[in-house]
């Protein structure tokens, strides 16, 4: 999983290049074409939401490595939650800017949705693990104090997810009012 996850976090890293090199390159007023700056309240919810959604995977982590199911069933669930809800908002900003502008409308806009889209494709991935995990605890798997790797694995891509987040919202929400 961790070479997974460097293979993935080079993928982010060469598209938040890009977007730093377009950028730059462009020499004129960013976002272009009149496009609006990016509003952060919704961004800035959305990470609300996000980040924190490592806590409860980190407690079921710990709470499986030490034989407690339930502490498993709840912080996966509780992620499930947060993720899903990160997405619903991730729905309804692309609605929003759709009307605006489209990932062939320019440069910015191909980036724009490329890099979120991408970073939600992975957290889709990433609540299909959760989900996958807290139905098979639910179903009696065999997760225990000895047996918890597919818990820990989950977690490291989990953790990663939130942590890109960041990375995006630096870059992509941030990074154009500085």
């Amino acid at each position: 999983m961790v070479m997974f996850v460097a293979t993935e976090a080079t993928l982010f890293s060469c598209l938040l290049g890009s977007y730093f090199y377009l950028r730059f390159q462009h020499g004129g007023e960013w976002p272009p074409g009149g496009i609006e700056q990016p509003k952060l309240l919704r961004p800035l919810v959305m990470t609300a939401i996000l980040l924190p959604s490592s806590l409860p995977m980190i407690w079921a982590e710990r709470g499986i490595r030490r034989g407690r199911r339930w502490r498993l069933r709840i912080g996966l669930a509780a992620t499930l939650l947060l993720g899903a809800s990160f997405l619903a908002l991730q729905g309804t900003e692309y609605d929003e800017l759709l009307h605006e502008f489209t990932i062939t409308t320019n440069a910015y806009g191909s980036l724009f949705f490329v890099i979120t889209g991408f970073h939600g494709l992975h957290v889709l991935v990433g609540l299909a693990m959760v989900s996958w995990l807290l139905a098979a605890s639910l179903r009696g798997g065999s997760f225990g104090a000895r047996r918890h790797d597919r818990v820990r694995n989950a977690a490291i891509y989990w953790h990663f997810v939130d942590l890109v987040w960041a990375a995006i919202l630096f870059t992509i929400y941030l990074s154009p009012r500085l």
